[in-house]
């Protein structure tokens, strides 16, 4: 791209919304308003939540349509859960950016400030110290040559997956898209590829649902690493490369891109933010970046605009937005420093776009934690529900290993077929991460696993899509009076390890309305097993069982509903893996 077109996103950013029948989204952004001199770092305190009016961004612009841009005309407008998500039940979460360049895992950008972490030391040996070379420079040079989005999808879907979870954007500020307002973006840098145009395509190929992420809610208390310095070596007190200007770029490769789009400004004032900053995982306290304000109302519209402008240019059938409070922008959690109602701005773009496209709303939008409402979806990081979670649609979220690569992640088909099992009985969806190779390939191991992952969904899949949770969620042993589940945290070597007996059961109730019990184990052929809720007197059942089949078997299944369980005999041939699935009509 030329220095000019550069300088121009960078500087001359003026607010020009073009008002037409369709709501088209402004031609440029704002410019970043004049940051205060910054003050001694951790003196100043936080501003008060209480106090602080939500700041209401009305230049943002709406399409026409019957939401307006507040919770209480997206839950009373949205039309309920997709049709399609309920049928859809498994995804692949497309977890994938710059940062697995690091091979360090989840958050390598952000750990890369942090001179006591593994991604610091790695990335001293690719590219130098960040005092001069930083994130910015994984940028330049991450180039995934071998991601092919169409050969994936197709891997994917062969393992049974229905729909695509896409990375647009993760913490690190860094657009996989031809972004308008976001000059860092992979179109300009690193691979100059449109990453989310080639996935929405290759999706659309396949007749494949998609989503896509926006992770940048984190941005500006998570990038505060970057402001930092070494505290020990013959580095000390050099400052980190986020302390840069956009004049410090004048004849460098960087030259006319502005630091400040990419790692934000220095928060370091505020009381706390520093000590989260050295944390493993810590937003800072609750309260307002009350110095701050003009800066915090610019890049709430900015955070707003770019999932306007990705939804304008790919339509998906769903978006996601992190955090872990109820909503991004609301003055605690991940949304410290700022209460915004920009979250409600972007669903009422995309769900009257949505309807301006296709003629009603099929799409729904992910809000990560909030809880119990129409209009939004919810997620369950890493672990599952203990019980059948009803109140709204969700889907259950992890990565085999960690959420970007790093070398001897464990890869087990049984552990995702698992994790599946345990969502969809507590009528949830799965969307499980395989981390691609820095190069955007999977190696070996993933595809095995893929493959083993899809031979078991096409024996077993009707009584995964379109399922829905049975009057419980399973029976089995009990751990401290609940019943025994998959631990919580990445998929790992533990959960691969982790031994079901053939007492554990999982229930579903498919689309033909027939019940399906799941053994999380494959039992030695001919033993005995019994499903206690099914027995005559377990008043589960309002009808006697009248067949029992085992999916993937052919022969006839010796079975006897008795007072206390249904009591199936194995057949002596017992050619599975993972999971025996039950049709009990």
């Amino acid at each position: 791209m030329k220095k000019t077109i550069i300088v121009l996103l960078s500087l001359s950013y003026t607010l020009c919304f073009a008002q037409t029948k369709n709501s088209t989204l402004p031609d440029k952004l704002p410019q970043i308003p004049d940051i205060s001199k910054l003050q001694k770092e951790n003196s100043f305190p936080m501003g008060n939540l209480d106090s602080m009016a939500e700041i209401k961004l009305y230049d943002l612009p709406n399409a026409s349509g019957p939401y307006e841009p507040t919770w209480e005309s997206i839950e009373k407008n949205y039309p309920g859960e997709p049709a399609w998500l309920r049928d859809a039940k498994f995804g692949i979460w497309v977890h994938f950016g710059p940062q697995a360049a690091g091979e360090s895992g989840d958050w390598y950008a952000r750990r890369l400030y942090q001179n006591n972490t593994k991604a610091y030391e790695n990335h001293q040996k690719k590219y130098g110290h960040p005092s001069v070379n930083g994130y910015k420079e994984v940028l330049r040079d991450w180039n995934p040559k071998k991601l092919d989005p169409s050969a994936l999808t197709k891997i994917y879907q062969d393992a049974g997956a229905r729909y695509l979870v896409i990375q647009g954007v993760h913490h690190d500020n860094f657009d996989l898209w031809n972004s308008h307002y976001q000059p860092w973006n992979s179109v300009n840098l690193g691979p100059k590829r449109d990453l989310i145009g080639e996935w929405a395509k290759a999706c659309r190929a396949a007749d494949m649902h998609f989503g896509i992420t926006f992770h940048h809610e984190y941005t500006w208390w998570w990038w505060q690493t970057a402001f930092g310095c070494d505290t020990i070596g013959d580095k000390k007190g050099i400052p980190y490369d986020g302390n840069l200007t956009l004049k410090d770029g004048k004849g460098k490769w960087w030259e006319g891109l502005d630091p400040r789009l990419l790692y934000g400004v220095n928060l370091r004032e505020y009381k706390g933010v520093i000590d989260a900053a050295n944390s493993k995982w810590s937003p800072p306290p609750a309260g307002i970046f009350k110095n701050h304000l003009p800066y915090a109302k610019w890049y709430a519209t900015q955070w707003a605009l770019r999932m306007m402008d990705a939804v304008d240019q790919y339509d998906p059938d769903f978006i996601y937005t992190d955090g872990t409070d109820q909503q991004p922008f609301s003055g605690s959690g991940t949304g410290t420093g700022v209460k915004a109602d920009a979250m409600q701005r972007v669903i009422s773009y995309y769900y009257n776009r949505t309807l301006e496209r296709r003629g009603e709303v099929n799409t729904f939008s992910i809000v990560k934690f909030r809880h119990k409402t129409n209009g939004t979806v919810n997620t369950e990081e890493f672990g599952i529900p203990a019980n059948i979670k009803k109140d709204q649609p969700w889907i259950g979220e992890i990565p085999v290993g960690d959420w970007f690569y790093a070398p001897d992640f464990t890869y087990n088909s049984g552990m995702m077929i698992r994790y599946v099992i345990e969502a969809i009985a507590r009528d949830g969806n799965a969307a499980i991460s395989i981390a691609l190779l820095p190069d955007g390939s999977l190696d070996e191991s993933s595809q095995k696993m893929l493959q083993e992952v899809g031979d078991w969904m096409r024996i077993n899949g009707e009584a995964v899509y379109g399922s829905r949770a049975w009057v419980i969620p399973g029976e089995g042993e009990l751990v401290n009076g609940k019943l025994k589940m998959l631990p919580g945290g990445n998929l790992s070597r533990r959960h691969a390890e982790f031994k079901f007996g053939n007492q554990d059961f999982r229930f579903t109730t498919g689309k033909n309305d027939a019940l399906y019990a799941f053994c999380l184990t494959v039992p030695s052929p001919g033993s005995n097993l019994k499903i206690k809720s099914l027995g005559t007197e377990a008043d589960y059942l309002s009808h006697p069982v009248k067949t029992v089949k085992l999916l993937g078997y052919d022969g006839k299944l010796e079975w006897q509903q008795q007072v206390d369980g249904l009591s199936i005999t194995c057949p002596e041939a017992m050619p599975f893996e993972t999971s025996v699935v039950f049709r009990i009509e």
